[in-house]
C-alpha cells in the first residue's frame, strides 16, 4: 500500500489580508508520511515593501532581512514544486489558504489540492482544552517543540505534530481504522455536539474487515 502524504503550511506575513495589500514575508512547510516528518522547505520572502515595527517585533523577521531575501516570484514556484499536489493543512486555515490562493492567482497557478484546518479539527476532537490556538494546544499535549513561535518553519513542525496527534486520538479513541482526508474535511464543518455519533457511524461503516492504514 502507498504511502499518504500530507503538507503542512505556515505563512508570515505583511498583516491580515491580502485584499488590502498584504504580502507573505516567510513560508515554512514540512511534508508528513506515515506519522512523521520527511522534508522541510522555508525561506524568507521579499514582499517589496517594508512591514511594519509591530510585525518586526512580532516575527523577529526586520526590514533588513528581508531586503536581503529572495522575491516572492522567485520563491512561489518553489514552494508550489514543493507542495506537488499533496492535502494541506495549516493551523487556522482560512488565513493561510487567503495568502497562498492570493500568490497563486498572481502565477496565474490556482491551487489545486484540498486544504484542512488543524484549529477547526482540534475543537472538535479536545473540546475540553482550555485554548486552541496552536501554543495552547502544544502546551495541552505536551508536544514536541523548539520553543520558537511565530516563524514559519517553527509553527509548521509544531502544527505537524498537532496534526499527528489529532489522527492518533481520533483513530484511538474511536475505534476508526481509517481516516481519508475527505473524512476529515467533513469532520471539521460538523457541529461539535455532532461529532460522537458521526464518528460512531463512521467505524461502524468501516467494521473490522478494514485493513489497517500505516499511520498517518
Amino acid at each position: 500500500m502507498g504511502t499518504f502524504r500530507t503538507t503542512i503550511i505556515d505563512f508570515e506575513t505583511t498583516g491580515l489580508s491580502p485584499r488590502n495589500g498584504d504580502r507573505i514575508i516567510e513560508v515554512g512547510a514540512v511534508a508528513v508520511e506515515n506519522a512523521r516528518i520527511v522534508a522541510r522547505f522555508q525561506s524568507l520572502m521579499n514582499p517589496g515593501l517594508r512591514v511594519s515595527a509591530f510585525i518586526e517585533n512580532y516575527t523577529g523577521i526586520s526590514n533588513r532581512m528581508l531586503a536581503q531575501a529572495p522575491t516572492i516570484a522567485e520563491v512561489m514556484p518553489q514552494l508550489l514544486a514543493f507542495l506537488g499536489e499533496y492535502p494541506l493543512v495549516a493551523h487556522n486555515a482560512a488565513f493561510d489558504q487567503r495568502f497562498l490562493d492570493a500568490e497563486c492567482a498572481r502565477l496565474g497557478h490556482p491551487r489545486g489540492q484540498p486544504m484542512a484546518c488543524s484549529l477547526l479539527l482540534a475543537r472538535r476532537v479536545y473540546p475540553e482544552a482550555p485554548g486552541h490556538s496552536l501554543e495552547a494546544l502544544v502546551r495541552y499535549k505536551r508536544l514536541t517543540t523548539s520553543g520558537v513561535h511565530h516563524r514559519a518553519l517553527a509553527d509548521a513542525e509544531m502544527t505537524a505534530h498537532l496534526w499527528l496527534a489529532l489522527l492518533h486520538d481520533l483513530k484511538r479513541e474511536h475505534a476508526l481504522r481509517q481516516l481519508p482526508f475527505e473524512l476529515l474535511l467533513q469532520l471539521i464543518t460538523l457541529p461539535r455536539k455532532n461529532v460522537p455519533a458521526f464518528l460512531a457511524r463512521v467505524a461502524a461503516a468501516q467494521g473490522s474487515a478494514v485493513p489497517e492504514l500505516e499511520p498517518m
